[in-house]
């Protein structure tokens, strides 16, 4: 008899186990398949009647309610939107590999920027692993921003110079403008070697026109993104301003191929490669019968680089003004410790921005509040895959609302309020590893741009506020500034900043 219950409690030993094996993995399999909650859908539209013309606000005001990972369904378009650090955490690091696929959209799609862009191609493409080292080491490796470096301190100077002018006559001055006219010629000097923009011509302003259109066309949202049949009929109209936009650009983009293979300037150059400028690199790749570009690759990648190097850079230099204007306190702190670190007769500096950590402080604070991209640019689940233990099946649109994260108020306090010092002795920075703060994004996604954003952000605004003080015209009163944005891709400020530049002291 004790052999037969040995026995049967063995027996009942290896059922019992079995039953919590089969249900601990059903229960695993639930969740795992589970999509992320998300608001109740119409028929045929879903959920796009609830995105409005400012989607990164209106998909926050869901999430409150739905959860930092939360479902939606927009016409055809199945999406997953992403809004606390630590959801982040698992699109930009821990599934970095299975989610950084793109979804592009119509407009992109219209004139197949999407077949051969650094921004748009899968990382599994092999052209865009190509392109993406290219960028790197052209553009922004550690030899070619300290090889670049008088440049961009040349063209601030020219900045603060153009600034003095406008303080002599006593006036106000277009921010935005001024600030893209800066970034613009620094990135046309990098790329072709010539200034694309003037201070004082309403060239430059034509070209950023341009640049702001491409990106609010690429941005918007838009019925054929939802029901891609609708496409032809081009309803908002973005096709049309993007094909606008783009013809113009590359119009500017072959003059200078054009020009570069007239000159034999790609063979003066070619022997010297900190000294040649980005299109002779790129231009020696296109050459023989093996090229490994060729024009049409190379419009696409002056393209990608223009468009996100010149707007998010002087948009956020924009928001920052605009932020310190309206906070006048903060202002002079900023302006009280650069005084105290470059002296009353200096000269602002790259170097100088290492030992300015209030004004480190004062760009990152407006990194959160205002992010260049609010949704980042769409990834898209290149298989299933689960995060924080729902699944976001394959093909779903993975949006990461940075502006979201950047708000809320159980990662930060006083959220909406512009406080740098909420950044002072904590070891934080925009560089995709801290998931509270990636207005670049991250992990083999973000932006290769990221070095010379943040020099050149910061060099412009330390420099406007060690010659200048600021005050705002007309008897406008920092409570009223008006701070209205506009969504694209980019968030613009929608009515531009203007203010007078007061001068303290002059350029040596």
């Amino acid at each position: 008899m004790e052999i037969i219950s040995e026995k049967a409690l063995f027996l009942l030993s290896c059922f019992i186990s079995s039953c919590f094996l089969i249900l601990a993995t059903s229960r695993f399999r639930r969740r795992a398949t589970t999509l992320p909650p998300g608001p109740p859908r119409f028929p045929i539209i879903g959920n796009i009647h609830q995105i409005g013309k400012n989607p990164h606000r209106s998909l926050a005001n869901l999430s409150k309610t739905y959860g930092p990972i939360m479902s939606l369904k927009l016409g055809c378009l199945d999406s997953v939107v992403i809004t606390s650090p630590e959801a982040a955490r698992e699109v930009l690091k821990t599934h970095d590999q299975t989610l950084s696929g793109r979804k592009s959209n119509d407009s992109i799609q219209c004139f197949g920027h999407h077949e051969v862009s650094v921004i748009w191609l899968p990382p599994s493409s092999p052209r865009w692993r190509m392109l993406r080292k290219l960028s790197v080491t052209q553009l922004f490796s550690p030899e070619r921003m300290e090889a670049t470096k008088t440049l961009r301190m040349k063209k601030v100077q020219e900045l603060v110079r153009f600034m003095t002018e406008c303080s002599e006559r006593e006036e106000a001055v277009d921010i935005s403008h001024a600030s893209f006219t800066t970034v613009l010629n620094i990135i046309s000097n990098i790329m072709f070697s010539v200034d694309l923009g003037s201070y004082d011509s309403e060239k430059s302003s034509r070209f950023q026109d341009t640049v702001v259109s491409a990106m609010e066309a690429a941005g918007k949202p838009d019925a054929a993104n939802y029901f891609p049949f609708l496409g032809f009929l081009d309803l908002q109209g973005n096709r049309r301003a993007m094909k606008a936009s783009t013809d113009k650009l590359f119009r500017v983009f072959r003059g200078f191929i054009d020009a570069k293979i007239a000159g034999k300037s790609l063979w003066n150059h070619s022997k010297n490669v900190l000294t040649s400028d980005f299109l002779d690199a790129l231009l020696l790749l296109a050459e023989g019968d093996e090229a490994e570009l060729d024009n049409n690759d190379i419009e696409h990648l002056l393209l990608d680089m223009f468009t996100a190097g010149t707007d998010t850079s002087s948009s956020t230099l924009e928001w920052a003004m605009a932020e310190l204007l309206s906070n006048p306190k903060t202002m002079a702190k900023a302006q009280e410790e650069i005084d105290r670190v470059i002296g009353q007769n200096g000269v602002v500096q790259e170097r100088d921005i290492s030992v300015l950590p209030y004004l480190q402080a004062v760009v990152k604070e407006t990194f959160r509040l205002h992010p260049s991209a609010p949704l980042l640019v769409p990834r898209n689940a290149e298989s299933d895959v689960e995060v924080l233990g729902f699944m976001v099946p394959k093909d779903t649109q993975v949006l990461v609302n940075v502006w979201a994260i950047g708000r809320d108020p159980s990662v930060w306090e006083n959220p909406t309020r512009f406080e740098p010092e909420r950044f002072l002795g904590r070891e934080i920075d925009v560089k995709g590893r801290d998931y509270e703060l990636t207005p670049f994004g991250g992990g083999r996604r973000i932006c290769p741009g990221l070095p010379l954003a943040v020099k050149t952000v910061s060099l412009m605004l330390a420099s406007l506020l060690y010659y200048f003080d600021w005050k705002l015209p007309n008897g406008v009163v920092s409570e009223d500034l008006d701070m209205d944005e506009t969504f694209g891709i980019t968030l613009h400020k929608t009515n531009t900043l203007y203010a007078v530049p007061v001068q303290k002291r002059t350029i040596n």
